[in-house]
């Protein structure tokens, strides 16, 4: 059980960047139709990544399971804190969209939902990572402590580490 509630250590940046464009797809979707199972869906899947990684995403189990194989399994390894903190915002983003979906506001609702696609749309065409930036930041701060992440004292890390 542990196993499966557990983000990784080290992520694949060019899965992590798809994941990103896979978002940024749906919440467009979601912007044009209002449709709450998608945004239920793309809620889902934040929770989902925070707690276990790709395992029980959806759309990580798509990227890491369908394309990055097709692909020939290309990789580039980040540290994974950042990453999950980033996906801990999109839980809040998407969380608070739906609520206030639920409540019949979509204008609102959308607003949020364009504000995940304008960072998913950083991630995975520029390969900027908005919620890492500010993880470092925090890190940096000592708001969020050393131990939630060492390699993150050394953002090169990101960087420079090639598989």
């Amino acid at each position: 059980m542990s196993e499966i509630f557990s983000f990784p250590e080290v992520v694949n940046e060019y899965a992590a960047r798809l994941v990103a464009f896979l978002v940024l797809c749906l919440s467009i979707l979601i912007i044009k139709t209002e449709n709450i199972w998608l945004l239920s869906f793309l809620t889902y899947g934040f929770w989902a990544r925070v707690l276990t990684g790709p395992t029980l995403s959806p759309l990580g189990l798509i990227v890491t399971k369908g394309i990055i194989p097709a692909f020939g399994n290309p990789s580039k390894s980040v540290i994974g804190p950042p990453k999950r903190f980033a996906q801990a915002i999109g839980v809040v983003f998407s969380t608070t969209a739906l609520a206030i979906a639920i409540m019949g506001n979509w204008s609102i609702s959308i607003n949020i939902i364009l504000v995940l696609a304008i960072f998913a749309s950083l991630e995975s065409l520029f390969g900027f990572c908005a919620g890492c930036w500010v993880f470092g930041h925090l890190i940096r701060l000592r708001i969020i402590p050393e131990k939630f992440c060492a390699k993150c004292q050394n953002l090169e890390f990101s960087l420079s580490q090639k598989s």
